[in-house]
């Protein structure tokens, strides 16, 4: 019987490999070496489809901000700004959730990688289109981006040991509770998530307030996204 042949060699598997490798032992166990072992190819044959580890990488990232949600931007889907924002930032954080050794590659900012575009393009569009002024627009995606990565790039509660000894209240008089928060890792971190999404977009509504209430439909007028004049940031003083 003639064997099995090995499935061929393609970037969407080079992908799923050096995200596997990522995800268990970090970003410094990425090399040519391990993802040939991993696929059962020879190391050269991985050139015929990436130039550079960097270039894996980014790929890996692209894959992660893949499967991101951005439907809630659609003109169709009937969610305000606010709503909007609030939906894309959970499924943001659950997509990352599953990757957290990922994020500081997706932190140097999309670059070329085209489903990181997509996700600037359709919340820069979407605060646009409900009014915001461009240069505020661009200011409120890298708001909301520096919050979510942030968020994912480690455990607040994961940072305590399940020691209760190592909190001497002599020392520390208000940690008494500090060794529990281990086991409640979850709760304290999505809960933290949670309290500080609601923070922001409530700082952001009373700021998108200020700016219909003093000059409604002139944000469309304002300069673009890398240019800012006096005025333009909503709730600001005349």
């Amino acid at each position: 019987m003639a064997r099995p042949r090995k499935p061929l060699l393609s970037r969407d598997r080079i992908v799923e490999a050096a995200g596997a490798l990522v995800d268990a032992e970090g970003l410094e166990a990425v090399s040519t070496r391990r993802l040939a072992a991993a696929l059962g190819v020879s190391g050269p044959s991985l050139y015929n489809h990436f130039r550079t580890k960097d270039e894996i990488l980014d790929a890996v990232a692209d894959a992660v901000s893949a499967r991101v949600d951005l439907s809630m931007f659609e003109p169709g889907a009937g969610r305000d700004w606010r709503t909007a924002l609030h939906d894309w930032a959970r499924s943001y954080r659950d997509a990352l959730s599953d990757h957290p050794n990922i994020v500081p590659v997706l932190a140097r900012g999309p670059g070329r990688r085209p489903a990181g575009l997509r996700l600037a393009d359709a919340v820069f569009g979407a605060m646009t289109a409900a009014g915001w002024p461009p240069a505020q627009a661009t200011r409120i995606g890298a708001l909301m981006r520096y919050f979510i990565l942030g968020s994912a790039v480690g455990s607040f509660a994961g940072g305590f040991v399940d020691d209760e000894a190592a909190y001497d209240p002599s020392d520390y008089p208000h940690l008494g509770q500090a060794h529990l928060l281990a086991e409640r890792r979850r709760e304290v971190d999505d809960g933290a998530f949670d309290t500080g999404l609601a923070a922001l977009l409530d700082g952001l509504a009373l700021q998108y307030e200020a700016l219909t209430a003093r000059a409604p439909g002139a944000a469309a007028a304002t300069p673009g996204p890398w240019r800012t004049t006096p005025g333009d940031e909503p709730g600001r003083r005349p």
